[in-house]
């Protein structure tokens, strides 16, 4: 079994609550892939330096994770902003090139498109994105345990398993990658030398 960061109770009773600035959401074409995210996270990066030369601030924002979605709201007056439902998130990753980054893609309820949210957190990008797995894994394993009597939940849930593999997947295709490109920095090292 998994040794997960928070208890199943502080997910599937509350939520677990995380500052972050948000630079915002942009549409993108897939539901998920590390190449999609990268270019919405330019994208976004540079319309938010655009604001900041403007004298715009990136805006906090507190996030609530839990086995039903995660809640953007206003720190100070608790407003929810964005309200994106486990069920509707396709993706969800940090970014290996900036630990400070990390996204998610929902679909949107009412148009139907696939947005992209970026973050910016100091220090718990990676950890926000291990919240959101395992939150994923506690609604599956819910479902499971309800003996997927309730419909509502096993069209939620259909391809949460499938989600969780390939967040899986892709941590282990990453891990592969940072060695190899280790191995080659070592060899070119190795002849580097005289």
């Amino acid at each position: 079994d998994k040794t997960w960061m928070h208890t199943p109770e502080a997910l599937s009773k509350h939520f677990i609550p995380y500052n972050a600035k948000f630079l915002g959401n942009t549409e993108v074409e897939q539901p998920k892939g590390t190449e999609v995210v990268r270019d919405a996270v330019r994208k976004l990066k540079f319309a938010r330096h655009i604001k900041k030369s403007e004298g715009q601030k990136t805006p906090k924002v507190e996030l609530q994770i839990s086995i039903y979605g995660v809640k953007i709201l206003d720190p100070k007056t608790k407003e929810v902003q964005h309200n994106c439902q486990l069920h509707r998130i396709s993706f969800c990753a940090d970014d290996k090139t900036d630990k400070r980054i990390f996204t998610f893609i929902c679909k949107d309820s009412e148009s139907n498109k696939h947005l992209c949210y970026v973050f910016d957190s100091e220090k718990c990008a990676e950890e926000i994105t291990l919240t959101i797995g395992q939150a994923f894994d506690l609604a599956y394993r819910k479902f499971l345990e309800s003996g997927g009597k309730d419909i509502e939940t096993r069209k939620q849930i259909a391809g949460l398993q499938k989600r969780i593999q390939e967040l899986e997947t892709e941590n282990t295709e990453l891990k592969n990658k940072v060695q190899d490109l280790e191995n080659q920095l070592r060899i070119t090292q190795v002849h580097a030398s005289p």
